[in-house]
């Protein structure tokens, strides 16, 4: 059992789980069914993010043993050693680019390695140097759903696939500048460079609302282009995106009481959830 809770935090399962889900949203929308070809891809590129956060716990072991946040992670707790994180990484990214090209060919399987470069070959040391790297970083999230969309048998000329991709590439970076807005203290004293110290935390959270409202209006795109046509699902995005922008419009205001970064990266969690069960289910009908 223990070792089944050390594997799964290696993999960081809640995250590849997520993954997963926005490449099952774009199999879904390419072919508008779901059914049994989806899963060797979606087997695939599971094991290949869990491949890519054993790769990223391996990169990251020296700065994670710095912040209590992470101190207490697999490798830096001394729980499993990083040569073993690295040799379990191997096998799930040969693994998974394997099952993705078994179940969808060679172009899938190559944007699945595409978004293993971008991860761990360029956000991963690109954070170490530049606090806006959650913005070239955020390309990751776009990528997945791009595999989904191939592996459906849609091409990667269709213009919906490019406002698909472009809605899961802009809600990541409010959802990681409120993470930093949470741990800023901590990333600077592991030596990463963090925005909390370049500019003020009112003018974050001034950037977080317009990247916010940026997420509501790419959703709202989504029916406009095509991707969702039932009337149920077009409703339910429009009252998620009106919800969103009026959850976040207190950012724009200077409060007296103590900002809790967590209760909004939470919220837009919840919103994003809502949009992937939507996009998701709505081209069964």
């Amino acid at each position: 059992m223990d070792k089944l809770k050390l594997l799964l935090e290696i993999n960081k399962v809640r995250i590849t789980f997520a993954v997963t889900l926005t490449m099952l949203a774009g199999y879904a929308l390419a072919k508008n069914a779901i059914d049994t070809g989806v899963i060797l891809p979606m087997l695939g590129i599971f094991i290949l993010a869990c491949g890519a956060a054993a790769l990223n716990h391996y990169q990251d072991k020296d700065r994670d043993a710095l912040m209590e946040r992470t101190r207490k992670r697999p490798i830096p707790s001394g729980k499993i050693s990083g040569n073993k994180v690295l040799f379990i990484s191997f096998i799930e990214i040969i693994l998974g680019t394997y099952l993705i090209y078994l179940g969808s060919g060679f172009l899938a399987a190559q944007l699945g390695l595409l978004a293993l470069i971008w991860y761990n070959a360029i956000y991963t040391p690109l954070k170490r140097k530049t606090a806006v790297a959650v913005i070239p970083g955020s390309i990751i999230g776009s990528i997945p759903p791009m595999v989904g969309w191939v592996a459906g048998g849609g091409s990667l000329t269709d213009p919906r696939l490019l406002i698909l991709a472009f809605f899961f590439f802009v809600w990541q970076v409010p959802h990681f500048w409120l993470l930093m807005l949470n741990y800023g203290k901590e990333y600077e004293n592991a030596g990463y460079p963090s925005i909390t110290a370049k500019i003020s935390k009112q003018q974050i959270k001034n950037a977080t609302f317009i990247w916010t409202a940026a997420t509501a209006i790419a959703a709202l795109m989504l029916p406009v282009y095509g991707l969702v046509t039932t009337l149920f699902f077009k409703m339910i995005i429009i009252i998620a995106a009106v919800w969103l922008v009026a959850v976040f419009a207190p950012l724009l205001q200077k409060e007296k009481k103590e900002f809790n970064p967590f209760y909004y990266f939470m919220r837009i969690n919840y919103f994003v959830l809502v949009m992937i069960l939507s996009l998701s289910i709505d081209p069964l009908f």
